[in-house]
């Protein structure tokens, strides 16, 4: 049983040797929230790996905290339901409805 929980919030830097993309990939899965994540590299083709396999809502690659009104903003896993930003956003404003009706046929 579980009596206490220490928990950080606010940006978070980790310095961490390593030997494989993906135990990066896992290391920075590893964790029940998922709001933003950054990627600093001048190998694009390791960061479009990493990009791939990170459970974020946002990922910065060489820059941080960079926003604009039309793009979606929001976590995955327990940070946050739904999207903030871009026509994501008008999601939560709206409900769908399919409404099917068959037609008599006309005969012409």
């Amino acid at each position: 049983m579980t009596i206490a929980r220490e928990e950080i919030f606010g940006p978070v830097q980790q310095i961490i040797r390593f030997k494989k993309l993906d135990e990066v990939i896992e290391r920075a899965n590893n964790s029940d929230y998922g709001l933003a994540a950054a990627v600093f590299s001048k190998d694009i083709d390791k960061v479009n790996y990493i990009v791939q396999g990170l459970r974020a809502g946002t990922v910065w690659v060489n820059t941080y905290n960079s926003l604009a009104a039309q793009v979606p903003f929001g976590g995955y896993k327990m940070s946050g339901h739904g999207r903030e930003n871009g026509e994501y956003a008008l999601q939560n404003y709206t409900e769908v409805k399919s409404v099917i009706v068959k037609l008599a046929q006309k005969n012409s």
